[in-house]
């Protein structure tokens, strides 16, 4: 039924000696409904125990499970009349980035963000989340549009990081990444960003420089992923785990520095084991964040996301 990761495996014993029990009770006589309901309550409590204490390296596992709900999943659920916008006018539609416009809870929006597939054949096509300079560039155009339309913005971000390629650097992965930041930063609409799954790098904060960014609980948001980290540092993977404990990537870790503003409790057991649980409760954190900056003038609304990004890092150090 899950596809289930290394430290949930107990959980998972269990989980298949439940479904053992159902299918003998379903095609017999015996009623061991009262064992099921046991077994199902030890499950619940070890998946609970669980997840109270993951470490860095076990949310990076969460935030990349193949059953986490993506930009796909949000949109279907949260924005009506989407139409999406294709191609940076320049070279290609990128897969990787989807964009559009659309209503949310009754007011137009415009949504950005990295979809990775949710099959083999979806993720290729997607590049696995991860965006090419193209990408980049069509994001930056419908930003543009949605400040001359007065329309919030709002990003979903979950990706490795930006496609390493030597295609991609030809034409302009830095450049490309550098300056979807700095059209993100001078935008005079509300900009809203959430992290609903990975946060890698620059390819991340290319969507992610907003007036308030949302983590979910279980979301990881990082310059680098562990492994690269451990990589480069112990030129090995096998110190990813240490390399995710140093890197603070975590919600929790993020909100104590000041760098993201607000953390979206997740189901028990993760994202996608709720899926329309988790999509209501990112909508509204979203809904609250919009109420807030509606009729704000646009100066006062960059120069907010300016400050904030200037003084990032002081909250944590002081």
């Amino acid at each position: 039924m899950h596809n289930f990761l290394d430290f949930e495996k107990p959980i998972a014993e269990l989980e298949g000696k439940i479904e053992e029990l159902r299918h003998i009770s379903d095609s017999g006589d015996m009623n061991i409904a009262e064992e099921v309901t046991k077994l199902q309550e030890k499950s619940d409590r070890l998946l609970r125990q669980s997840y109270a204490r993951l470490s860095a390296w076990q949310k990076s596992q969460v935030a990349r499970h193949p059953d986490r709900p993506h930009f796909n999943d949000y949109v279907e659920q949260l924005i009506e009349d989407f139409t999406p916008l294709a191609g940076d006018r320049a070279f290609a539609e990128d897969h990787a980035i989807v964009g559009g416009i659309g209503r949310f809870r009754g007011h137009s929006v415009m949504v950005i963000g990295q979809e990775k597939g949710s099959d083999t054949n979806a993720r290729v096509k997607h590049n696995f989340g991860m965006a090419r300079p193209e990408g980049y560039r069509k994001a930056q155009r419908l930003m543009e549009m949605a400040d001359r339309f007065g329309l919030p913005l709002v990003t979903l971000v979950d990706t490795a990081g930006a496609y390493p390629g030597i295609g991609a650097e030809e034409r302009g992965q830095s450049q490309a990444i550098a300056r979807s930041i700095e059209v993100c930063l001078g935008l005079k609409v509300p900009v809203i960003s959430v992290i609903i799954g990975e946060g890698g790098s620059g390819g991340a904060i290319a969507l992610a420089s907003a007036n308030a960014v949302i983590m979910l609980e279980h979301s990881i948001y990082s310059v680098i992923s562990p492994e690269g980290c451990a990589s480069i540092l112990w030129r090995s993977g096998d110190q990813a785990k240490e390399a995710a404990e140093a890197l603070k990537l975590t919600a929790q870790d993020l909100k104590l520095l000041g760098v993201i503003d607000q953390i979206v409790s997740e189901p028990l057991g993760g994202a996608h084991r709720g899926t329309e649980k988790t999509i209501t409760a990112v909508g509204n954190a979203i809904e609250a964040e919009l109420e807030r900056m509606r009729g704000k003038d646009g100066t006062v609304l960059k120069q907010q996301r300016r400050d904030k990004f200037l003084g990032m890092g002081q909250k944590g150090l002081s």
